[in-house]
């Protein structure tokens, strides 16, 4: 009977193994409908709160709830988003003006306590342009405050995604960032709610973290190529410390305003913006890493070097997030340093999970006498993940904010590789050839298309 040779046999199961987790990760690089939070300016005066709120109009009206998405591509309402994205700017009006009693009843204003009714006042949507990106539409509303009213608390349905406030024209103003559902505090109309160095700083470690895990999904593929040149704590922690300390110095020269110039260039130059050019680089050293790992052992003398270059580009992308919704002028540097702070816990996040999740492989792999626990942990962690795909919970979706199975589906695949690399401990380097070189080659592939994504698909 004809039987593979166990070049072949390791060649297929690398090839079974990469097909299976890009076939649960490719959805996700596809993120030219991102999700961004609605910036809103309140101001008050002459005895009426208003409010300007910025933000992608398409996805109210379509119905996405933004909680449950990274991507609108991904919501069931994606095809309706495309038809609203390619509408005049008259007529994407007249539609969310008929949209907005609904968005109303979801959003609670109150004044001392007392409830307030918003009434639309404009709606002022951008051009067509570019029907990939997403366009900028600003819409305000209002409503009059009572005799005497101090305070006003505002916040809107989880569906409609995260709002950052701002209080304009008062001193100390509040500056707040709402998670998709929260209320604000109570903002005093006359200002002097601004919040200290350290609430700023703290404030901003959530966010950092939320734009790792787990929004940042080309991020946490970078940090898994990392990860899987070498599941030993030297190579790793010099490898994340480059990209750490490389990231954080063009995240603040970002921050600060020191880029500003190479926007204006390609802007001028190339009519393009600066960071269309950053993302494609991004996806290709996702590539780079990943590849490097099929062919290296250990870390070359080139790739400090090289990490060090991706991680200024990962800095400049995690400079356009921030772009998004701005930092308070009055704490800029503790929400700066929060929100690293918050990107740093995130890594760490991302490859302690990782860790665990091969640790029991890695140490069969390593000689240890725990052949039968690591069939029953895999086994069971296998089951969980598989449930966690077919049962698909509503809340474990909306704090993911993708499908589960697009987190648990490539973990129930490194699960299978893990028991396969046990079967097979007696094979040289048995973790790297089954676990670590199939994982590398799948976030390559899906590097590879997120790059091809950008920029010619």
């Amino acid at each position: 009977m004809f039987s593979l040779s166990v070049v072949a046999r390791v060649a297929f199961l690398r090839w079974l193994s990469s097909a299976t987790l890009l076939l649960f990760t490719m959805v996700s690089m596809a993120q030219a409908h991102e999700v961004l939070p609605a910036i809103g300016d309140m101001r008050a005066s002459d005895g009426e709160v208003t409010f300007e709120i910025r933000a992608n109009l398409e996805s109210f009206v379509a119905g996405i709830d933004l909680t449950e998405v990274a991507d609108t591509n991904e919501s069931a309402q994606a095809a309706t988003y495309d038809e609203l994205r390619a509408l005049p700017p008259a007529d994407l009006a007249s539609r969310f003006q008929f949209f907005w009693p609904t968005m109303a009843n979801g959003i609670t204003l109150t004044a001392d306590g007392q409830t307030l009714t918003p009434r639309l006042q404009s709606v002022d949507v951008g051009p067509v342009g570019n029907v990939e990106q997403v366009r900028p539409s600003t819409f305000t509303f209002s409503a009059p405050l009572p005799e005497g009213a101090e305070t006003v608390q505002i916040g809107w349905a989880a569906e409609f995604g995260v709002l950052v406030l701002r209080q304009m024209d008062v001193p100390e103003p509040y500056d707040g960032y709402l998670e998709a559902g929260a209320v604000s505090d109570p903002i005093t109309l006359a200002g002097g709610d601004q919040a200290s160095g350290w609430q700023s700083f703290v404030d901003y470690i959530p966010v950092g973290f939320d734009h790792i895990v787990p929004k940042g999904l080309d991020h946490i593929l970078f940090v898994l190529g990392l990860f899987f040149l070498a599941a030993r704590f030297r190579p790793l922690l010099l490898q994340v410390s480059l990209f750490t300390v490389a990231h954080t110095i063009t995240l603040a020269l970002a921050a600060l305003g020191y880029t500003k110039f190479m926007d204006d260039f390609f802007l001028g130059t190339f009519g393009i913006e600066f960071i269309a050019v950053v993302e494609p680089l991004i996806a290709l050293s996702i590539v780079y890493v990943a590849v490097e790992n099929i062919f290296m052992r250990g870390i070359s003398p080139w790739r400090p070097f090289v990490i060090f270059i991706f991680g200024l580009l990962h800095g400049l992308g995690f400079a356009s997030v921030l772009a998004e919704f701005g930092l308070p002028d009055a704490t800029f540097v503790p929400a700066l340093i929060g929100f690293n702070v918050g990107v740093e816990v995130g890594q760490l996040f991302v490859i302690a999970v990782m860790f665990l999740c091969v640790w029991q492989a890695l140490r069969v792999d390593r000689g240890a006498n725990e052949v039968g626990q690591g069939f029953a942990v895999y086994g069971v962690l296998l089951a969980i993940s598989l449930a966690l795909i077919a049962l698909d919970p509503a809340g474990l979706a909306a704090l993911l904010e993708n499908p589960v199975w697009l987190f648990a589906g490539p973990l129930a695949a490194v699960f299978v590789l893990c028991i396969i690399s046990i079967a097979r401990r007696d094979q040289v380097e048995a973790y790297r050839q089954i676990v670590a070189v199939p994982c590398s080659l799948a976030i390559a592939f899906v590097g590879a298309y997120w790059f091809l994504e950008r920029t010619i698909l």
